[in-house]
């Protein structure tokens, strides 16, 4: 067996695989989104149980195979206990994950995509901060790393001046400082039909989670 290798990272999903296991894709710093099997974690003594579920992040050591990674422990300094006490924080989170998900890529440094991705669940903890806010905030930052959000729309004098320095506040400023702002409710509906817009000419997928959360809200 190859050499254990430890990884940062947070599980995206994890579905059950034969009659014990679990299959996990996991987001991590280092090697970007990558698939695991975590042997036996569905039996109730597993000591992979809870670490082998979405929203938990810490340090992941994996055999790598030929076609997968085999999770062998995990170091887990954060469940996200919080968001998953509602279930609005729950479809929120998932959302997020899904959103990574599809940006996520093998063997390409995540370091930003992951940051973004426990900033904006800790944001949904933050009871002060809308989680509609945190959704537009998640959702214009990972397309900037990503590289396909349409940056000149700080131009668009068709939108409010406040919604204007939002969006540039959301595209220039470092992860660590995005969710430090409230906005009223009339720029954060702007925000979200700008969202819609953007999302459907530069992202090829139906987001679940979204739909869901839109049948909610």
């Amino acid at each position: 067996m190859s050499q254990g290798i430890d990884l940062t990272g947070m599980v995206l999903s994890a579905t059950p695989s034969g009659e014990y296991d679990k299959r996990v894709v996991l987001l991590t710093k280092e090697r970007g989104k990558i698939t695991a099997f975590a042997r036996g974690a569905r039996r109730p003594n597993s000591t992979l149980l809870a670490a082998a579920s979405p929203f938990s992040f810490g340090t992941f050591t994996l055999y790598e195979g030929r076609t997968a990674y085999t999770l062998a422990k995990a170091d887990i300094s954060n469940y996200f206990s919080k968001v998953k006490e509602s279930l609005d924080g729950v479809y929120y989170g998932f959302y997020f994950m899904e959103f990574a998900d599809y940006y996520g890529q093998e063997n390409l440094d995540a370091s930003l995509m992951l940051n973004l991705l426990y900033a904006a669940l800790r944001a949904l903890e933050n009871d002060s901060l809308p989680n509609e806010l945190v959704r537009y905030v998640f959702e214009t930052k990972m397309m900037v790393i990503n590289g396909e959000y349409p940056q000149d729309v700080i131009y668009d004098t068709s939108l409010q001046e406040a919604t204007r320095y939002a969006l540039q506040f959301c595209i220039q400023s470092p992860i660590q400082k995005l969710y430090t702002f409230v906005v009223k409710q009339e720029v954060m509906q702007e925000m979200l039909r700008l969202q819609d817009r953007i999302r459907e000419k530069y992202i090829d997928r139906k987001f679940k989670t979204l739909s869901i959360l839109e049948t909610m809200t």
